[in-house]
């Protein structure tokens, strides 16, 4: 019996380092080899084909298939495309904690990546308990972020967040949190091999990207507010209006997906009728002007592009199985008593997250989670966490707001995508 003793003394080491899959195998083994031995030791003669060393050579070599991933320390090692135990823990279920640890850069310090408007800490405000607080998972922990393992992780790849200015925001999070908010030299431009330069009378470019040269790590972001393509109608006439192709990815993912080891896509805040017409845009399908009035409502067009933009990047996962797609779901508004025009404001300073916590198994975003269902596209859900932290907002401290204009879309920094990229670096 010294087989079953050394099936269920590895399943006792290893049991919750291990794959469903292989805790199945292991248990047929165990039960199979159980079998045959109480099968010869009842009946040596029926059973003489199989010796006691041909019995635990063959027992060994079909254990080695299921723990062959074992290292030295008897833990099962995780590479990038295995994280087993980020499978069963929904990082989206927790609570906020205080903790003294944090921000993890100084908003003060961190100006070689932040931008003015949204460094809270350059304005006239004053209480900053939003920036002490941390993500905690139900019943499991979140990896500590740390700038270094971050980059050893990422050696000779590329992480690209295409989306809105929420996708830039947390795009300077990470880049900040990288560097603790440090200035370094040990970055690079690398905008030109992407495109992303700036245009003749352009305010600035559609993205940027630097590279960390020590370990050859890019990290870039793309302007792409809905994540479609966007050609102008009449390229001779300065006012023309602009056709969004719905069923169309944008260019910029169509000419540098290949490129891309992690990508980090999000949409939602430029799906409204004011920004549809403020921008003339114009809804297309299958190449010709929308006729279809199903689509033609905003939140039609939306759930068609989010749909489709999926399904694109799912199926181009075939051909570069190493590249790992995200769709972050979308950042809440907190505006009270009316909209970022109809003098709406956010001026709590105590998070509506004290005693709360989220437990629901599925996103409350329901566009993006149900057009990853069945893809190979995760979900980076922040939606729900993030809209308990409603003192987070820029409010009325923005610098470039118009007079009585609040900022309850955007976060100050440090802030909120500080977790956003926590979590997204538990689930590379």
């Amino acid at each position: 019996m010294f087989v079953t003793f050394f099936c269920l003394y590895r399943m006792k080491v290893g049991f919750y380092g291990l794959k469903a899959k292989e805790i199945s195998l292991i248990s047929i083994i165990l039960v199979s080899t159980t079998f045959i031995i109480w099968s010869w030791e009842r009946a040596p003669g029926r059973a003489s084909f199989v010796s006691s060393q041909t019995l635990m050579h063959f027992s060994s070599e079909m254990l080695s298939s299921v723990l062959d991933e074992y290292d030295s320390s008897g833990e099962v090692g995780i590479s990038l495309n295995n994280a087993t135990e980020n499978e069963v823990c929904n990082l989206a279920k927790g609570k906020w904690v205080p903790d003294n640890r944090q921000p993890l850069y100084s908003g003060f310090e961190c100006k070689q990546w932040l931008s003015e408007m949204w460094a809270c800490r350059l304005t006239q405000r004053t209480d900053f308990a939003y920036e002490r607080l941390r993500w905690q998972p139900k019943d499991c922990q979140m990896e500590e972020f740390e700038g270094s393992k971050f980059l050893r992780r990422m050696q000779h790849k590329t992480l690209a967040f295409v989306g809105d200015s929420l996708g830039r925001q947390q795009f300077q999070s990470l880049m900040c949190m990288i560097t603790a908010g440090k200035e370094t030299l040990d970055v690079e431009d690398v905008g030109k091999e992407y495109g992303l330069i700036l245009s003749e009378g352009a305010a600035r470019p559609d993205g940027w990207a630097y590279r960390f040269l020590s370990t050859n790590t890019t990290i870039l972001y793309y302007w792409s507010a809905i994540l479609c393509d966007i050609e102008p109608i009449n390229v001779d006439d300065p006012a023309t209006e602009y056709a969004i192709h719905l069923d169309r990815p944008p260019l910029f993912l169509r000419q540098f997906l290949h490129k891309f080891n992690v990508l980090v896509l999000n949409t939602g805040h430029h799906w409204n009728r004011g920004k549809i017409n403020a921008n003339r845009w114009i809804m297309h399908v299958g190449g010709v002007p929308n006729a279809d009035k199903k689509i033609a409502v905003v939140a039609g067009a939306k759930n068609l592009t989010v749909h489709n933009v999926v399904r694109w990047v799912s199926s181009q996962l075939l051909e570069y199985p190493s590249l790992k797609v995200f769709f972050r779901t979308i950042s809440p508004r907190h505006f009270v008593g009316g909209d970022w025009n109809t003098g709406g404001s956010c001026n709590s300073t105590t998070p509506m997250s004290v005693g709360k916590e989220i437990l629901g198994e599925e996103s409350t975003d329901k566009v993006v989670a149900d057009a990853v269902k069945g893809t190979r596209v995760k979900i980076l859900d922040i939606t729900a966490l993030s809209q308990l932290r409603d003192e987070g907002h820029i409010s009325h401290f923005s610098i470039s707001a118009k007079p009585g204009v609040q900022d309850c879309l955007h976060w100050c920094l440090p802030g909120i995508p500080d977790t956003w990229n926590e979590i997204l670096f538990t689930q590379i």
